[in-house]
């Protein structure tokens, strides 16, 4: 094995192998840029160029690509807001809103930093997991699975101290949303309303782009200010390199995480970064441990460093039993198979030089991609001191264009109108979205695995396994010491991932409060209730989540009740004007979005990009003239390159005028 390594490194002294890597790691960090794209758009972006290559060479540029979307994704969630990932979405937590406070250089520092470490560690993983990693995968069997999928969505929701209650109902939310489209374990199709685009059910990159970017553009459009409340960037380069000095276990256990969520197919990234950022928030120390979600450090430095990690472990599964780790390398296993190259346990006797090119492919470009970060961060870090409305002129359409190429259909727009006004409500009423987001993305491992679990082991047998009784003590203990200081009066402990650190106290009436639980019960009701007409199979699921988060929204009433009385008693003449300025700005957003909406439903996303950007950047940004001109030609010249070069499929109007 030592051999075939040291091959695979002589490789990198020709040229044309350092030439192919570099174009992987500029595309991928390109396209890790643009929201919603990811790693499957960077390979699919890539894929057609590899049947003019030599197998190694391929791996170079596909490797090189996958191995720094990861790194570039962070870009827009930490200085805009908008998620460059759904993984990515963990940053709007911590890292943007030390963006928000003027040290976007130091969160951006530290995310390059911690992403680059953790593809390393994630590479030497790997390498050590040639040999041992076939016995370890197979000794994980179904219930352990599911149990890991179960830690993830509870652990979430239990980390959002204060919102505890929430944090479960968002999670449970987001299953049920999940639970749209066809059943995982039954040949039939679940909440779709006769809607054939629904059977496809709702695609990630919508719901986490909907959720997280399109609520923040609705809160922020008509506000007119910058992201950033200061203008100096700082000096926050080197600060955020010794952040990570610092906390140097928060980075090795965050890529170990990673790498072990990698290994499990279909987990994904997404699920990887936020039990990184919960893990490292619930071992936290220290009298700083309090300052999670409002530009804690530590809260940049887990998602990033496991977000890279689970890409190198997601490389074991693909390689070694040919099942995708995650939604990339089902890509790049098309690519293997172009050369007859055959993943599973024989390609480590018949194509281990390949292994290992793939190996130094991604330590390389881990370590290239953040160079190339660190250069192009500087100017970039500007951006948060824009103003807002500037750059919603380009977030919009961009934003719009990254959900439609999951579905490629135009109804995914008012999924993600509608799920952007869920997250701005969810956002404003302490309804944590950390937890609705990863209960999305487990949603059907969770259900999957359960399935198996149910049919295959007696309830008995498989709950009182090792390790499955290992999980459950992790979910059970921490809730009974909850439970205990609460009784003696201490409180929950500090160490918190809310939405009120992101954006400050909330000035919606307490009555409202109560409103917003009622429709999140009136909804798990009547997803309970058209579960009765499913089949046994597919119905379990959706009856469990809407069962149990009925019982939990009754539960969260009654709470929101009290907590609205005891307001009430306090504050006699509440004075309303700040919630009513909120409502106007927010009305004002919705309407600029609908606006967009409906142009590009007449005319198309390039014709509509030209005729309502101008409009935008003269109304809302009040932008100069030169400004009006150049800004649109700009972004359209962007979305032609897009369209030309990247296979970026642009929505067509009912009234085509080709471009």
């Amino acid at each position: 094995m030592v051999d075939a390594a040291l091959a695979a490194l002589e490789a990198f002294l020709d040229p044309s192998m350092l030439l192919f890597l570099l174009i992987g790691v500029v595309a991928g960090l390109v396209i890790g840029v643009i929201p919603g794209l990811g790693g499957t758009g960077a390979v699919a972006v890539l894929l057609p160029f590899v049947f003019v290559l030599d197998p190694a060479q391929a791996m170079a540029l596909i490797i090189g690509a996958v191995a720094v979307v990861h790194t570039s994704d962070a870009v827009t969630s930490i200085l805009i807001g908008i998620p460059g990932s759904a993984s990515a979405s963990v940053l709007l937590l911590d890292a943007h809103q030390m963006a928000r406070k003027g040290q976007g250089a130091r969160a951006l520092s530290i995310s390059f930093l911690s992403s680059m470490i953790g593809g390393l560690i994630g590479v030497v993983t790997l390498t050590l997991a040639i040999p041992i990693a076939r016995p370890l995968v197979l000794s994980l069997g179904s219930p352990e699975i599911f149990m890991l999928t179960v830690l993830g969505v509870a652990l979430t929701a239990m980390l959002s101290k204060g919102h505890v209650l929430k944090g479960l109902i968002a999670g449970l939310f987001g299953i049920l949303l999940a639970q749209i489209g066809g059943a995982p374990t039954s040949p039939e199709y679940r909440y779709t309303f006769g809607s054939l685009y629904l059977t496809e059910g709702l695609g990630l990159v919508a719901v986490a782009l909907g959720i997280f970017g399109v609520a923040e553009i609705i809160s922020l459009v008509a506000r007119k200010g910058a992201i950033s409340s200061v203008e100096d960037l700082g000096s926050g380069w080197g600060e955020g390199a010794r952040d990570v000095v610092k906390h140097w276990f928060h980075v090795v256990r965050a890529s170990m995480i990673g790498v072990l969520v990698g290994i499990l197919p279909g987990v994904g990234a997404t699920a990887g970064s936020w039990m990184a950022y919960g893990q490292a928030q619930a071992t936290s120390r220290g009298k700083n441990k309090g300052n999670f979600g409002s530009g804690d450090p530590r809260g940049v430095i887990a998602p990033s460093a496991a977000g890279n990690a689970v890409e190198a472990g997601a490389l074991i599964p693909t390689l070694l039993f040919g099942i995708p780790g995650a939604a990339p390398f089902a890509l790049l296993l098309g690519a293997l198979l172009i050369f007859g190259i055959e993943p599973g346990p024989r390609i480590l006797t018949n194509n281990l030089d390949i292994v290992y090119v793939i190996v130094w492919s991604f330590a390389i470009a881990s370590v290239v991609g953040a160079l190339f970060c660190f250069l192009l961060a500087k100017p970039l870090a500007k951006l948060s001191f824009v103003r807002f409305p500037l750059l919603a002129a380009a977030i919009i359409p961009v934003l719009f264009m990254s959900g439609f190429q999951e579905p490629l259909e135009l109804q995914v727009f008012w999924v993600m109108l509608l799920l952007g006004v869920a997250g701005w409500v969810m956002k404003t009423f302490d309804v944590p979205r950390a937890p609705f987001l990863i209960g999305f993305v487990l949603a059907i491992p969770l259900e999957r695995y359960y399935f198996l679990t149910a049919n295959l082991y007696d309830f008995t047998e498989w709950v009182t396994r090792p390790a499955v009784l290992v999980m459950i003590a992790i979910l059970v203990v921490p809730a009974v010491v909850s439970l205990v200081q609460k009784l003696r009066g201490k409180g929950e402990p500090e160490g918190t991932i809310r939405e009120g650190a992101e954006t400050g106290d909330s000035v919606a009436p307490t009555f409202l409060y109560p409103v917003v639980t009622a429709a999140l019960l009136a909804l798990f009701l009547t997803g309970f209730v058209l579960a009765q007409s499913f089949s046994e199979a597919a119905g379990l699921f959706p009856k469990l989540v809407g069962g149990i988060g009925a019982i939990l929204c009754i539960i969260a009433l009654m709470v929101d009740i009290r907590k609205h009385r005891a307001a009430k008693r306090l504050e006699s003449n509440p004075d309303r004007s700040a919630w009513h300025q909120m409502l106007r700005t927010v009305a004002i957003s919705l309407l600029w979005i609908l606006g967009y909406i409906m142009i590009v439903y007449v005319f198309g996303m390039l014709v509509g990009t030209i005729i309502y950007v101008p409009v935008f950047l003269w109304l809302v940004a009040r932008a100069r003239i030169r400004t009006i001109i150049v800004y649109p030609i700009v972004l359209l010249g962007f979305l032609l390159v897009l369209q030309e070069y990247a296979q970026i499929v642009m929505p067509v109007g009912y009234i085509y005028l080709g471009i």
